[in-house]
């Protein structure tokens, strides 16, 4: 039998010698139902899609979670692929993604979120979320997984931002509002031709619920002559040098661009921050067209 073996298996190369061509067909047939799938995928993956991934009036669609890391203990970060390698996401500065999930009781969930990854970013989209411990997304994104997908649709929102369409831009954020005046910021100062100034008044309790602190930071060394930014802690550590305890007219007044034609404040928050915010732009003068809150 194992001399058998031995002579089926020198026939069957010496076949392979003298018909190599033969035999290479052979094996692709057969084989078949494995490497076309794949070459497929790799080839949608890979294209050059025509349009980016948002589309507007489009329905909601899945994408895949192919990152999560916690950067504080309720704060985590959330990397999801696009369809295609080389496509955009699609979002107009200015603008958000609205979430689609399911709740415990199976009834629809739907909450806004502001990337913070860059829009020329290719296959991928991230974002940074604060997981509150009574929010219906927040608990169905603490819970989802990698490799699971997540229902999003966009763009929306009131705001979209030109460069230049101001000339002095003041923002006022609270805990996870930084999101979206980052995403303007970025903007901003990523274009030579878009010489907006930029001014951050930016509130948290500690230290470490600072967002995008270390990012902030380096933009602000990068393009001290364009962008300032101002930190106010409800509990400073010691030796603190900038603001402590709220925001209030005085500090909006001596950080941020006065009322004027050619300023706009943009604020986002917890709403009790937002309503307050309102009330101090309001006796500072602000009218209604100069200011946005997300």
């Amino acid at each position: 039998q194992i001399m058998a073996s031995t002579l089926d298996l020198d026939q069957a190369w010496g076949y392979v010698q003298a018909n190599p061509v033969s035999f290479t067909v052979s094996v692709l047939v057969l084989t078949a139902p494995l490497w076309i799938p794949m070459l497929l995928n790799l080839w949608k993956a890979t294209a050059e899609p025509s349009q980016p991934f948002l589309q507007a009036e489009a329905e909601y669609r899945p994408l895949t979670l192919v990152e999560k890391s916690h950067i504080t203990h309720n704060t985590v970060r959330l990397k999801f692929q696009l369809p295609h390698l080389k496509q955009r996401l699609g979002l107009p500065i200015g603008q958000h993604v609205s979430f689609l999930g399911k709740d415990a009781d199976g009834k629809d969930v739907y909450r806004s979120y502001t990337p913070t990854s860059d829009d020329d970013q290719l296959g991928y989209v991230d974002f940074l979320i604060k997981l509150y411990p009574t929010g219906k997304m927040s608990q169905i994104l603490d819970k989802l997984e990698v490799g699971q997908t997540k229902m999003m649709r966009g763009p929306k929102g009131r705001l979209q931002y030109k460069p230049n369409m101001k000339k002095h831009i003041g923002m006022l954020a609270g805990g996870t509002g930084i999101t979206p005046m980052y995403q303007v910021l970025a903007a901003i100062l990523k274009n030579p031709r878009d010489k907006t100034q930029v001014s951050l008044v930016f509130g948290n309790l500690t230290v470490e619920d600072i967002l995008l602190k270390e990012e902030l930071e380096a933009l602000a060394l990068k393009h001290g002559s364009q962008f300032k930014v101002y930190h106010v802690l409800n509990t400073p550590p010691a030796g603190w040098s900038q603001g402590a305890g709220f925001i209030t007219p005085d500090v909006i007044k001596e950080h941020l661009p006065a009322p004027g034609p050619d300023t706009l404040q943009l604020c986002c928050g917890p709403p009790p921050m937002v309503d307050a915010m309102k009330k101090h732009m309001e006796v500072l003068g602000f009218t209604a067209e100069m200011q946005f809150h997300f």
